[in-house]
């Protein structure tokens, strides 16, 4: 009788085999993943913060950023990255690790779990017109340097003109930062700094140019351009 209990306890066990949790990462096949949560989790939210909430990186559940970008801009980044900064290339195509289906079920991911309504207001495009720095220098002085040059706070901590930084961002995503924000931080949008009306795109433009403009030609370059290294 022992024997017979043995048996139909390995029976049964063969009939209801340990299953893994919903959405459990598959290690011998990563490329057949499917699932959005996981997909975001794995791949994005180290930059990018947990439901996209921020980190590093811009939040790509902030609503601004969402009603500003196309589905297709936000699918070409993902896959292709952004040269000269550290927002790499996913696609497989591209030197990255995931399939064509996996960018599209993260690009298509975000929209449809985080994009919602802004208010009665349009956000700057997310392409704007060439800028001038000049003008972006009283963009600057007007708008920005309460903040990012002392206000109550040593400037070095809230630099934007940090070389390091600027060294890693593109033209786009100082733009997208000034137009979305950082909610988490702090930093408002392009329409709720409390200083006057919300700012235009060629102010944005303008200010995008004030600050590329002290892009340094040699970032993390700890000596001046007169000084010889020790």
């Amino acid at each position: 009788m022992k024997g017979v209990a043995f048996v139909s306890i390995i029976l049964c066990a063969a009939c209801d085999p340990p299953r893994k949790p919903a959405g459990a990462l598959d290690e011998g096949q990563p490329d057949k993943i499917e699932d959005f949560a996981v997909l975001f989790r794995s791949q994005c939210a180290g930059c990018h913060g947990e439901e996209g909430r921020g980190g590093p990186a811009l939040g790509l559940s902030n609503p601004v950023y969402l009603a500003m970008v196309d589905d297709a801009t936000l699918h070409r980044t993902i896959a292709a990255g952004v040269p000269g900064t550290s927002m790499p290339a996913f696609a497989s195509a591209e030197g990255g690790m995931l399939t064509d289906h996996q960018v599209g079920v993260i690009a298509q991911g975000i929209p449809a779990h985080w994009r919602r309504p802004i208010g009665d207001v349009t956000p700057p495009p997310y392409a704007g017109p060439p800028g001038d720095a000049a003008r972006g220098a009283t963009v600057y002085q007007s708008r920005c340097a309460s903040c990012h040059a002392g206000g109550g706070v040593a400037a070095s901590e809230t630099s934007i003109l940090d070389g390091s930084f600027l060294a890693l961002v593109s033209p786009q995503g100082l733009r997208t930062t000034v137009i979305a924000g950082r909610p988490e931080l702090g930093h408002p949008d392009w329409r709720n700094d409390g200083r006057g009306d919300p700012l235009s795109s060629q102010q944005i433009a303008d200010v995008v140019a004030w600050m590329l403009s002290h892009r340094p030609a040699f970032p993390g370059q700890p000596y001046s351009s007169t000084s010889p290294a020790p």
